[in-house]
């Protein structure tokens, strides 16, 4: 039987590129959201992806939305923790609920996810859990200390958590993406764009969600047992390290 895949933010940009690339590779995916239900749905009618509103940074909420998952589809083999947002401002005039809200979304749903599904992956021999961090937790960014510290600690929790589950067949990996091409990048106007963005990037262009999918799909699959802990970083050359 194929096996379960959960993407939590799985309906748009980078998280919908990767539920369609597993499901092209035949795993059975579940897509989270929270938010959107217009794009859920649109995007449940054209790809036959099923999905699940839940909110990854409430514990119960995930546990109940996870438990939905396994009943439909099965126990959980493959979770990417991609869900996230960011409140960007500076720091000295952020306030708590900016800060609090992005460290709940995309660091707190580290545990409400996993949590869930790492007891099951232990004790079938199995799992890939992977974590979408962003090239900005790697080397930081102004006006965001909030969304820089969550996606720098999900490097932190993954490095922790690969070490703990090496020998029960269960892998933890990281994939830090630059500056990709979905919405929240397009808004940007073309000529702030073109002049301090993409100089920043050795290959001169803007990444595709499709090859962050792409990572997902290496790291995901049954031969890449020996990858744990890392951190691969697809972000055109910007931070080499």
């Amino acid at each position: 039987m194929a096996r379960v895949a959960l993407v939590t933010g799985g309906t748009r940009g980078i998280g919908a590129a990767i539920s369609i690339a597993l499901r092209n590779a035949n795993y059975r995916v579940a897509a989270n959201y929270n938010v959107n239900d217009e794009a859920a749905n649109q995007f449940k009618t054209e790809t036959g992806i099923p999905v699940y509103k839940f909110d990854v940074s409430d514990a119960a909420s995930s546990a109940s939305g996870i438990s939905a998952v396994e009943a439909d589809l099965g126990l959980v083999d493959i979770l990417v923790n991609n869900a996230g947002i960011a409140c960007d401002g500076m720091f000295h005039n952020m306030t708590y609920d900016q800060w609090s809200a992005v460290i709940r979304t995309d660091l707190d749903s580290m545990f409400t996810c996993t949590r869930p599904v790492i007891g099951g992956m232990r004790e079938r021999g199995f799992g890939r859990i992977i974590i979408i961090s962003s090239i900005n937790g790697q080397k930081g960014q102004v006006g965001q200390a909030n969304y820089c510290a969550a996606k720098a600690g999900v490097i932190g929790f993954a490095k922790a958590l690969a070490q703990e589950n090496a020998n029960k067949g269960v892998t933890v990996n990281v994939i830090a993406p630059g500056y990709i091409a979905t919405e929240m990048v397009k808004v940007i106007r073309d000529d702030v764009l073109k002049s301090k963005i993409l100089p920043l990037i050795p290959v001169g262009r803007l990444g595709e969600a499709e090859e962050i999918a792409r990572g997902v799909i290496y790291l995901a699959a049954d031969g890449a047992g020996f990858i744990t802990g890392s951190v691969l970083s697809i972000n055109g050359g910007q931070l080499m390290s």
